[in-house]
């Protein structure tokens, strides 16, 4: 999650005091933003590193002046409306999150150049090694999973409350795996109404040009793909997508019943 689109978010759709979540808070840069801006912030994290980095982040923002509050909880996102006091049931603003994405959109690597060693080194290119965490299991059970949790996020606003998602798609051997299409399906599965749905640019300006900040992984795919004739481009944003609960004066779709699933990321050339 970029810091710019998150505190984008809160600043656009909430007020001061208002209650700000992310179910799948990683870092927690979306707690960092919402306590910045005043609010209250809650953010879920499954990987106890993680959890407890965003914890230290919290804290720190919070010591330096940061005048909202906030809490982070090491647990799975899928038990979200138990986590949370029942009296927040139904009163959260704004929700910001952000699912899991392939391991070819981040991480690093050092060169035999930098180590002394055989081979390319990977690291932080991956959450955890724990095999029941969603970011390692296949799309489709990711989607599913994904729409059980926006299905939790439903409730968990209040009526008319926001919820902000960034993703993106991704190469996989050559084909475009199109996450964002299908977490936009898994929202209307779960019940909420597409409002928007824009493209934040993953780039740095240099010389006052664009240039693109891919992952090592992203441009050897996109040069394996042309070495083989393939016309491919490296993937230089994220999707944004907005999503609403109906409010009271905006009922749900008509075709969102109980036990409807997600489109597939279907992978096309």
């Amino acid at each position: 999650m970029l810091p710019a689109i998150a505190a984008h978010a809160i600043a656009h759709y909430t007020q001061p005091g208002d209650l700000v979540l992310d179910p799948m808070c990683g870092t927690g840069t979306t707690l960092v933003e919402a306590v910045h801006l005043g609010r209250t912030a809650i953010g879920i994290e499954y990987e106890p590193q993680w959890a407890y980095i965003a914890g230290a982040n919290l804290k720190h923002a919070i010591r330096q002046g940061a005048p909202g509050t906030g809490e982070v909880y090491c647990a799975d996102a899928r038990d979200l409306l138990r986590l949370l006091a029942e009296q927040q049931h139904g009163q959260v603003a704004l929700i910001v999150t952000s699912p899991p994405y392939g391991s070819s959109v981040h991480g690093q690597v050092r060169s035999t150049r930098e180590t002394g060693r055989p081979k390319v080194e990977k690291f932080d290119h991956r959450y955890g090694t724990d095999p029941t965490n969603l970011a390692h299991v296949g799309t489709d059970r990711l989607l599913t999973a994904f729409t059980d949790i926006l299905t939790q996020c439903r409730h968990a606003l209040r009526p008319g409350g926001t919820v902000v998602i960034t993703t993106r798609p991704w190469r996989e051997r050559g084909e475009l795996i199109d996450l964002p299409s299908a977490v936009l399906a898994a929202g209307e599965a779960a019940g909420l109404i597409p409002t928007e749905r824009c493209v934040a640019l993953l780039a740095g300006i240099r010389d006052g040009r664009l240039i693109t900040r891919p992952s090592f992984f992203q441009l050897k795919n996109v040069r394996d793909a042309r070495v083989h004739g393939l016309p491919v481009h490296v993937i230089a944003h994220e999707d944004t997508l907005v999503l609403q609960r109906p409010g009271r004066d905006r009922p749900a779709p008509p075709h969102t019943r109980a036990g409807d699933g997600p489109i597939p990321a279907q992978a096309r050339p």
